[in-house]
């Protein structure tokens, strides 16, 4: 199992070229597509709505879940 740490936008905290960031993130979006990359979530608990978040924060408060969890559907 490998660790990798990124933070995407430290481009964009330094002043640098917006299309250099977009170009970045395109490539992601490709390798991701391609499943050369692969997501780290590993819960999608729906739109978010208040039952959505008590769920999601009560399996964040276990100390128990492995990768990201997802609120999705947003308009």
């Amino acid at each position: 199992m490998h660790v990798h740490w990124e933070l995407m936008f430290t481009r964009a905290l330094y002043d640098a070229d917006p299309l250099s960031q977009q170009r970045l993130l395109d490539t992601v979006a490709d390798l991701v597509e391609a499943g050369t990359l692969r997501t780290t979530m590993t819960q999608d608990f729906g739109p978010l709505t208040a039952a959505n978040l008590r769920r999601a924060h009560a399996a964040v408060e276990t100390g128990r879940t492995l990768g990201k969890i997802v609120l999705s559907g947003f308009p």
